[in-house]
């Protein structure tokens, strides 16, 4: 079927101006608009047709337009909008979902004022720009948020992040997609860690009945190790940095993570949070944790007002890791790391059995109850 109104077209659209008839003729020249095909002075013409179809009273005829204008960028806004706030869902969602002709500015005004459905549809178009994301967290419901937190294409600020894990941080439909971001700042991921785990905690005391100290601790030590592999190789100074705020911010920079770091060998991190706890530069925080006299550490230590009974643990980890740089021990790739736990765990004798396993993560979990009880 050709695209133009044909002779026999034009004399239907007159003698039998019928809905059916309309839709057909109102997908005919909205085709033509889309392809491009038509002159300046034809897409005037054709725009001043759309003026009329868009209030047809029949929601075929206005489906049938939007179904080739919603692709036509060059569309004029005004027959844009009017589509996109169309009473039918049908006829307004496509438009809101993939029409480059609505503004920032429409779309800002549609999501303030539109239901679910069509805050979703913008939350899902192929680019959201960061001012229009921003609306959608502060007046979307759940499933906006969701989609567009998981919309790649969707860009969406550091500051409208924050405001996702105010609203919806406890939310699973939304944590989800969120997590599975290509990135997130890590302040936002330090926040989620702390979210979802106290989401674990309800339900290990729910569902499994645990007596809520020890699913605290369970809990703290997933947090623990979750947070600080938050950090990777490739993380530099300023994302260690960042990621030290955040705790302090959210006060979660507790010296059972702390000790957890530097059995992990994350001195970076370390040398960041003793750093922000002392008020002192990173780099004078780094001469003195690797201080070879006796007062050093022993200064910045008691200048962050850590536990006086874990300062011998801090000081052992210190001392094993300081070895281990030194003397590269092969074959097991936990190997150092557990040596450095056996001998710090042996400060809290009620801790360690000759039955013991030697599993890392097992001697870690124990040293984080020895440092919370602490």
């Amino acid at each position: 079927m050709t695209d133009e109104l044909s002779v026999s077209d034009v004399a239907r659209l007159i003698d039998d101006p019928s809905a059916a008839n309309r839709a057909n003729a109102a997908g005919k020249v909205a085709s033509r608009y889309e392809d491009g095909a038509l002159s300046d002075t034809e897409r005037q013409i054709a725009e001043d047709i759309f003026r009329v179809m868009v209030k047809d009273a029949e929601e075929r005829v206005r489906t049938a337009l939007v179904t080739h204008l919603k692709h036509a960028p060059e569309l004029s806004s005004d027959v844009a909008v009017v589509l996109a706030k169309d009473a039918s869902d049908a006829v307004a969602v496509p438009m809101l979902e993939f029409s480059e002709a609505l503004s920032d500015e429409d779309l800002i005004d549609i999501v303030r004022t539109q239901g679910s459905q069509r805050q979703t549809a913008v939350a899902s178009r192929p680019t959201v720009s960061p001012a229009v994301s921003d609306v959608i967290v502060d007046h979307g419901d759940e499933t906006a948020v969701a989609t567009l937190v998981g919309n790649e294409g969707a860009e969406v600020a550091d500051s409208t992040m924050h405001k996702v894990v105010d609203r919806f941080g406890d939310s699973e439909k939304v944590q989800t997609p969120l997590v599975m971001r290509s990135s997130l700042p890590i302040a936002v991921s330090e926040r989620l860690v702390a979210k979802v785990s106290d989401k674990l905690i309800d339900r290990l005391v729910t569902h499994h009945e645990l007596p809520g100290g020890l699913a605290d601790d369970l809990v703290l030590q997933i947090r623990e190790r979750a947070t600080l592999g938050l950090l990777s190789a490739d993380s530099n100074d300023s994302d260690v940095e960042m990621l030290v705020e955040a705790l302090v911010r959210n006060r979660r920079l507790t010296p059972s993570i702390l000790l957890r770091a530097i059995c992990v060998g994350d001195l970076s991190f370390f040398e960041a949070a003793l750093a922000k706890m002392a008020g002192i530069s990173v780099l004078n925080a780094r001469k003195l944790v690797h201080d070879k006299g006796a007062l050093g550490f022993k200064s910045l230590y008691e200048r962050c007002q850590l536990p006086a009974s874990l300062y011998h643990a801090y000081r052992i980890a210190l001392d094993v890791l300081q070895e281990t740089e030194r003397e590269r021990i092969d074959g097991d790739p936990n190997a150092s790391t557990r040596r450095m736990l056996e001998r710090v765990l042996t400060q809290f004798e009620d801790l360690v059995d000759d039955e013991s396993p030697e599993d890392v993560d097992f001697l870690l979990n124990r040293l984080g109850r020895a440092a919370n009880a602490a």
